[in-house]
């Protein structure tokens, strides 16, 4: 199977079983979704989801955000990890968005990335999710899976990036982030990947490796 072979295989199962999929993460603004995916580094979704309506009731906007101390962003995120680097990143991010661009989230990933707490992933993810603009966040799963699947041969996230930017059809980019996220968050994961349940073993280099010996 060529690369092309196998990224139309991949690409085709997906648009067919995921067509209209998206974020599991909660939001109703590109604010609440910048602030949501802050939150989610090294920590779930589903605990992200649980702790945000409160502190979106509380802090609707950045204005409200960056007028509060970061002890008191501290205590609405409390239950999620590493919620003292997070709170000064959401305090620092605030601020910076209402100094900077009047409260509004740019669509810019460079922008982005000005903010505090506001790395390359995560600008790619709200630039893709708010924005619907043709970006590919790789997180560890988007990493672990296009490398396993044999989409990509890559050393680090940006080589990831690239090499996928560069192959999927730029109308597929925002939503394949998504494919390859939630394949590798509930099929291929890291320790125990459930190859005998993956649809598309046919196209995957690791398993052809590892489960046809």
């Amino acid at each position: 199977m060529t690369k092309k072979e196998r990224y139309d295989y991949v690409l085709d199962y997906f648009r067919q079983q995921q067509p209209n999929v998206t974020s599991e993460l909660q939001f109703k603004s590109p604010f609440q979704l910048l602030v949501a995916v802050i939150l989610s580094a090294q920590c779930t979704d589903k605990r992200v989801n649980a702790e945000t309506p409160a502190l979106f009731a509380r802090f609707p906007d950045a204005k409200a955000m960056s007028l509060a101390t970061i002890d008191e962003i501290y205590q609405y995120i409390k239950r999620i990890s590493y919620p003292n680097n997070k709170a000064k990143h959401l305090k620092g991010m605030t601020e910076k968005l209402q100094e900077d661009f009047n409260g509004v989230v740019p669509n810019d990933i460079q922008l982005l990335q000005t903010l505090p707490g506001v790395g390359r992933k995560t600008a790619n993810v709200v630039a893709s999710v708010a924005f619907n603009q043709p970006t590919m966040a790789v997180d560890t799963h988007v990493f672990r899976v296009s490398n396993r699947i044999g989409l990509v041969n890559a050393k680090n996230v940006l080589e990831t990036e690239k090499q996928l930017i560069k192959n999927i059809p730029t109308s597929d980019i925002s939503t394949a982030h998504h494919w390859l996220l939630l394949h590798g968050r509930y099929i291929c994961m890291a320790r125990k990947p459930k190859c005998p349940q993956c649809a598309i073993q046919k196209a995957c280099l690791y398993f052809q490796q590892t489960q046809q010996k």
